[in-house]
C-alpha cells in the first residue's frame, strides 16, 4: 500500500496544523491512528461523498471524538463537504468543525460524539438498525443493504460503563455487521493505562461474544489485511480489530506519552513535519494525495452507480417494498392519532392509555420499535404480534434490553441518527437519571427519541424513596431541545403521543403514571388533543370575572377540575408540557395565562421550582420538596399536601 504512505504524512501534517492554529484540541489520537485513517477513507470503507447520506454507505463513528480534526481531516481529503478552510477554522466559532463532532449526515459526520462510550453504544445501535433494514427490505433476488457499521474507540470508550453494556448486547445480539477498532496505545489523559487498567481486553470481548483479531494499527499493510480479514469472515458476531498504535505518533518528544494529549506537542510541530519530510507551509496538501483522493472518489461513485442499477431493479419488482422504504409523514400520523375514538372508560393509567396508543402507531407506522430496559411488563409499551428482535427474529420490533437503561438509551440513539427506523424506549421515570448522558446527547442531536417514563411520583407508595421520583421530572426540564410531557388522562396522552411523533427534530420524554386516573369527560376532546400539542391549555373556564388561575399536570389535573368549581372566577390550566408552551406565540400565552391574574397557585407531585416562573413570586406552588417514604400512595400524597382538600384551603386562603 505504499500509494497511502504519503497521504498518512499529509494527515499528520493537517492535524497539527489545524491544533496549531487553534491552540486547542487533541493530537495524540489522530497523530497515532494516521494510518488507520488514511486505509479506511482511503480504500476500506464504501461511501459516496457526492451523495453522504446514500442508504447503503458503510457507517464510520469516531467514537473518541476529542480526535475530532482526524475525521475532518479525512472527511476533507475523501471529498465530502469540510474545505480546507473548514480545517484551518477547526475550533472557532461559528465553524462547522467544533471541538468534538456533531451530527451532520451531509457532512458526513454520523454522530455526536465526545462523552466517551456513547459512540460504542450508538455504533450498537446503528448495526442494528442496519441489520433490520436488510432483513425487511433485500430480497432474493436483490441486495440492496449489506454495508458496514465501523467504529473508532479508545481506551477511554472502553472503560466507560456504557461501552460493556453496548457490547454485550452486541454479542448477543451477533451483530456481525460491526466492526469494533480499538485505538489500543495504553495511554490515558492522566497517565500510562496501566495505573488504572489491568483487564484481558481479548477476553473480555471474546466472553461478550466478539470475534476478536489483532493487528500493528501502525503498519498499513497489517491493519488493511487484518480488517480485510474480519470484514469477509463468516463467523456471526460482531468484530474487534485491536490496533496497537503509538499514541502521538510522529512528534517524538511525547509520543507514546499521556503528554500528547491536548496541545503540549505545537511547540515541537517545525521538528517532526521535518523529520517526516513535509515542508514547513501550513495546510500543506501534496498534489500526490489530492489526485489519490480523486481517483478513489471516481471508484466510490462507479459502485454507487453499480448500487443504483440494483436499486432500481429493486423498486421495479418489490413497488410494496419501495414504498415501505418511504418514512411516514409525521403530520399524517398526527391526523391519524387525532382521530382516536375518545375513551369510555371512567378511569385508567396513563401507562396503560400509552401502551395502547402505540398500538395504533405501530399498526399505521412499521417503522415504529420500541425496546425496554426490562420494564416491559410494568411500562407497557410492548408492541403485540410483532415479535422480539434477536439474532433469529431481526425484524422483531421488541427490543429486550435487560437492565442496561444508559446503553438501551444510546443504542435507540444510533437507531435514530440511521434513520429508517423511529425508536422509543422505556424504564421508570426514577432510573431515567442512569440515562442522561444518553438524553443529553439526544437533545443535542435533535434526535426524534421517545423515551417512555412511568411510574411518575410518589404515588409508586410502598416502593419506598429510591423508586419515588421527586427531582427527575425537574431534572428533564432542565435539558434544552427535550419535550417533557406529562399528560392527566388518556385524552391528554393521545395529545402526548401526537407531539411526540411530530417531533422528528427533537427527543420526547413521555412522563406516565402507575395509578389509574380519572377520565376528564368535561373537556372537549379535540380540545385537550389539540391543548397537549400546545403544550398548555385552558381546561376549566372560570365563571364570572377571571379572579385565580390553578395550574396543574398529570395526576394532579384532576384535583384542580374537582376544586375549581367550588370558587367563581376560578381558572384551570393544564400544563403537560413546559416546553411546547414556551414555543407558543407569546399573544397565545397571554390568553391562557392572562398577565393581570396574579393570584395563582401551581399543583404537582415533583419539585416545585419550575412552576415558580409561572405562578410569579406571590404565587404558591403545592409540590413536593423532600424524599419521600415507604407506604401507601395515599399517605404520601396526603403528608406532601397533594389532596383535594388541601388545595381547596390553599384557594381560600389565597383569596
Amino acid at each position: 500500500m505504499k500509494e497511502l504512505l504519503p497521504i498518512v504524512n499529509d494527515g499528520r501534517g493537517l492535524f497539527m496544523d489545524a491544533i496549531e492554529a487553534a491552540n486547542s484540541g487533541h493530537l495524540g489520537m489522530p497523530m497515532g491512528c494516521a494510518e488507520i485513517g488514511a486505509a479506511l477513507f482511503g480504500k476500506l470503507l464504501r461511501f459516496n461523498p457526492d451523495n453522504p447520506t446514500w442508504m447503503n454507505r458503510d457507517r464510520f463513528i469516531l467514537s473518541a471524538g476529542h480526535g475530532s480534526i482526524f475525521l475532518y481531516v479525512w472527511l476533507h481529503l475523501a471529498g465530502y463537504n469540510i474545505s480546507l478552510e473548514d480545517i484551518k477554522n477547526f475550533r472557532k466559532s461559528g465553524s462547522i468543525t467544533h471541538g468534538h463532532p456533531e451530527f451532520n449526515k451531509n457532512l458526513g459526520i454520523e454522530c455526536t460524539t465526545g462523552p466517551l462510550g456513547q459512540g460504542v453504544a450508538n455504533a450498537v445501535g446503528m448495526a442494528l438498525s442496519c441489520k433490520k433494514q436488510a432483513a425487511r427490505f433485500n430480497t432474493a433476488k436483490h441486495k440492496i443493504f449489506d454495508n458496514f457499521v465501523v467504529c473508532l474507540c479508545g481506551d477511554g470508550c472502553l472503560q466507560e460503563g456504557i461501552a460493556a453494556e453496548a457490547c454485550s448486547l452486541a454479542g448477543h445480539w451477533k451483530l456481525d455487521n460491526l466492526i469494533l477498532i480499538f485505538d489500543s496505545n495504553d495511554v490515558t489523559l492522566d497517565a500510562k493505562l496501566s495505573k488504572s487498567q489491568s483487564e484481558n481486553i481479548i477476553q473480555r470481548f471474546e466472553a461478550y461474544g466478539f470475534e476478536v483479531a489483532q493487528t500493528n494499527g501502525n503498519d498499513l499493510n497489517d491493519f488493511i489485511t487484518i480488517f480485510n480479514d474480519v470484514k469477509s469472515s463468516r463467523s456471526l458476531c460482531p468484530k474487534m480489530i485491536i490496533a496497537k498504535t503509538i499514541i502521538g505518533l510522529g512528534i517524538d518528544e511525547i509520543a507514546g506519552t499521556n503528554q500528547v494529549h491536548g496541545t503540549a506537542g505545537i511547540k515541537f510541530i517545525d521538528t517532526a513535519k521535518q523529520k517526516m519530510g513535509l515542508p514547513s507551509a501550513k495546510f500543506f496538501v501534496s498534489e500526490t494525495t489530492r489526485r489519490f483522493f480523486v481517483h478513489r472518489k471516481s471508484e466510490c461513485k462507479k459502485e454507487y452507480a453499480a448500487w443504483v442499477e440494483v436499486f432500481k431493479a429493486w423498486q421495479k419488482e418489490n413497488p410494496g417494498l419501495a414504498q415501505a422504504l418511504q418514512r411516514n409523514d409525521p403530520e399524517a400520523m398526527v391526523r391519524t392519532l387525532g382521530a382516536l375514538e375518545p375513551s369510555n372508560r371512567d378511569r385508567t393509567s396513563t401507562r396503560v392509555a400509552a401502551g395502547e396508543i402505540l398500538q395504533t402507531i405501530a399498526k399505521y407506522d412499521e417503522s415504529v420499535i420500541t425496546g425496554s430496559a426490562d420494564l416491559f411488563t410494568s411500562a407497557g409499551n410492548y408492541i403485540k404480534d410483532s415479535g422480539d428482535f434477536s439474532s433469529e427474529n431481526i425484524q422483531g420490533r421488541n427490543i429486550y434490553f435487560g437492565v442496561r437503561e444508559h446503553a438501551m438509551a444510546a443504542i435507540m440513539n444510533g437507531v435514530a441518527y440511521d434513520g429508517m427506523f423511529r425508536p422509543s424506549c422505556s424504564t421508570f421515570l426514577v432510573f431515567s437519571d442512569y440515562m442522561r448522558a444518553a438524553i443529553r446527547v439526544a437533545a443535542l442531536a435533535k434526535l426524534g427519541q421517545i423515551f417512555i417514563f412511568t411510574h411518575d411520583s410518589i404515588a409508586v407508595g410502598e416502593d419506598g424513596p429510591t423508586h419515588q421520583p421527586v427531582e427527575t421530572l425537574t431534572a428533564l426540564r432542565c435539558f434544552p431541545n427535550l419535550d417533557v410531557v406529562r399528560p392527566a388522562d388518556y385524552e391528554e396522552t393521545v395529545g402526548a403521543w401526537q407531539l411526540a411523533m411530530a417531533n422528528i427534530n427533537r427527543p420526547t420524554a413521555l412522563i406516565l403514571s402507575r395509578q389509574e386516573l380519572p377520565h376528564l369527560g368535561q373537556i372537549n376532546v379535540a380540545q385537550r388533543r389539540s391543548g397537549v400539542l400546545k403544550g398548555a391549555y385552558i381546561a376549566y373556564a372560570e365563571v364570572g370575572k377571571l379572579e385565580r388561575i390553578i395550574l396543574a399536570s398529570g395526576s394532579e389535573l384532576c384535583l384542580a377540575m374537582q376544586a375549581a368549581p367550588s370558587f367563581n372566577g376560578t381558572r384551570v390550566v393544564s400544563v403537560p408540557c413546559m416546553e411546547a408552551f414556551e414555543r407558543q406565540p407569546k399573544e397565545y400565552k397571554n390568553i391562557v395565562l392572562p398577565q393581570n391574574c396574579t393570584r395563582r397557585i401551581a399543583m404537582e407531585a415533583g419539585i416545585s421550582m419550575p412552576w415558580y416562573k409561572y405562578v410569579g413570586s406571590s404565587g404558591i406552588v403545592l409540590g413536593v420538596d423532600s424524599f419521600g417514604y415507604s407506604g401507601q400512595p395515599a399517605d404520601l400524597m396526603n403528608s406532601f399536601g397533594i389532596t383535594l382538600e388541601n388545595l381547596k384551603n390553599v384557594i381560600h386562603n389565597l383569596s
